[in-house]
């Protein structure tokens, strides 16, 4: 049996001097394709049951918890795979011959790394780490990142074996002297690490959130000309500051000399979207914290200007560094120094009522709570931000949120309260033409 390939499928035209090839098909013989998918066979391995399937079709089926083989129905002896290098030549051999048809030749498949393998080279890299061994660890390390940027089976084969907290425990190992003779050593074990972050389990997090290993990527953030090395450093810190138990890796940050104002060069310089939405991240983690180290390095932001940082930011910023800046914004609000901060600038009411309905939902939401926050706090004392609120369009933006139902429960709650305290100095003082009605979008 062969199914045809036609020649516009592909893609591909076909050349000038053949105006008669569009029609013709190319047909591809049936043991060519893989049962599951029905498409012509990239990397054809044998399973216990004898019948061929392309191995990311047949991985997939696996891990969805199946234990037969699709086409026989029996139980699998084992769940090993053969690859069928047999017929995988054939399919070379048939897609050069059918070049003329638009077809690309099958490119020969790397061999997937076994579990046997991972382990050994992760027991050399913990045994060089021991040693602190540089050369090892590095040839090790980059043999972890050759397998890693082959396949994505790689990568959950490696990560299925224990990676991410071999390779944390020896980055911790070389970190305490990282500023004068472990440098290399450290970069190459925090980009190993970067893919593998969210995989991160608690033995991971304890030896990452170490004093050792919180001072070399602080220095790394602060030291380093290597963007990539920069990039790394701030997402290993906000994913330690993102687990449950964040407040004794925050208590440990503060107590790096510089940490704040390194954090604020990064957002303020804005180097790249990644780092700058990172950053903002770590910001938010640190200032959020209940322990009195979040509150010493809240006020030590606030004295350095990063509500008006990030005002200026949000004029022109895209979607995710926005919703961090905003979010950051709402948090400092919550404290008295923030919100006096917030009053002092010019930009702040303007900025906050622009970014409703403009961003996101969830933009929407840390506007309106924000401008919550400073109305309700300063509706008894300075009257100054409701009519401003007023002036600049906030009255008719919230009867908006409600009518497109934007956000959750508390943030109608609060809209609502804003209604109620924006309602008696309607009189005369609303600037109806300054909403911009044309970027309103009922959902995101």
């Amino acid at each position: 049996m062969v199914l045809g390939w036609g020649r516009r499928r592909t893609g591909h035209r076909a050349a000038k001097n053949q105006p008669g090839d569009l029609d013709m098909e190319a047909l591809i013989p049936n043991h060519f394709l893989c049962p599951i998918s029905l498409d012509l066979m990239k990397d054809p391995v044998t399973l216990s049951s004898g019948i061929t399937y392309d191995r990311q079709s047949i991985d997939k089926w696996l891990e969805g918890g199946n234990f037969t083989c699709p086409v026989t129905n029996q139980l699998l002896r084992s769940f090993d795979q053969i690859p069928n290098h047999s017929l995988r030549k054939m399919i070379q051999e048939w897609c050069t011959e059918n070049k003329r048809y638009g077809i690309e030749r099958v490119p020969t498949p790397r061999i997937p790394v076994m579990p046997i393998e991972v382990s050994e080279i992760l027991f050399s890299l913990a045994d060089s780490a021991r040693r602190l061994d540089h050369q090892g660890c590095v040839e090790c390390v980059r043999r972890i990142k050759k397998w890693a940027a082959e396949s994505e089976r790689n990568k959950r084969c490696i990560l299925e074996n224990g990676a991410a907290s071999v390779l944390a425990a020896a980055f911790d190992s070389f970190a305490s002297d990282c500023e004068r003779r472990n440098a290399t050593v450290c970069e190459e074990l925090l980009s190993a690490l970067s893919w593998m972050l969210p995989a991160f389990d608690e033995e991971s997090h304890k030896h990452l959130g170490s004093k050792a290993s919180l001072h070399c990527m602080v220095w790394f953030l602060k030291e380093s000309d290597d963007l990539s090395v920069k990039q790394n450093s701030i997402l290993a810190l906000k994913e330690l500051l993102s687990c449950t138990d964040r407040t004794k890796h925050v208590e440990a940050l503060v107590e790096i000399g510089g940490v704040n104002d390194i954090l604020f060069e990064l957002i303020r310089e804005k180097i790249s979207p990644a780092i700058t939405k990172a950053s903002l991240t770590v910001v938010l983690y640190l200032i959020s914290s209940s322990s009195s180290a979040g509150e010493k390095i809240e006020l030590a932001f606030l004295e350095m200007g990063l509500v008006s940082v990030l005002l200026e930011m949000l004029v022109d910023s895209e979607k995710g560094v926005s919703e961090r800046a905003l979010a950051v914004i709402d948090s400092l609000c919550d404290c008295e120094e923030g919100r006096e901060k917030a009053y002092a600038d010019a930009l702040t009411i303007p900025v906050l009522v622009k970014k409703i309905l403009r961003i996101s939902e969830m933009a929407t939401e840390y506007s309106i709570s924000a401008i919550w926050k400073l109305c309700k706090c300063a509706s008894r004392q300075d009257e100054r931000v409701l009519v401003e609120a007023l002036q600049v369009g906030t009255f008719q933006k919230l009867l908006l949120v409600l009518q497109v139902r934007c956000g959750d429960d508390h943030t109608k709650e609060k809209t609502n309260e804003l209604l109620k305290l924006l309602n008696p100095y309607r009189a005369g003082l609303e600037c109806i033409e300054s909403v911009d009605f044309k970027s309103i979008r009922r959902s995101f």
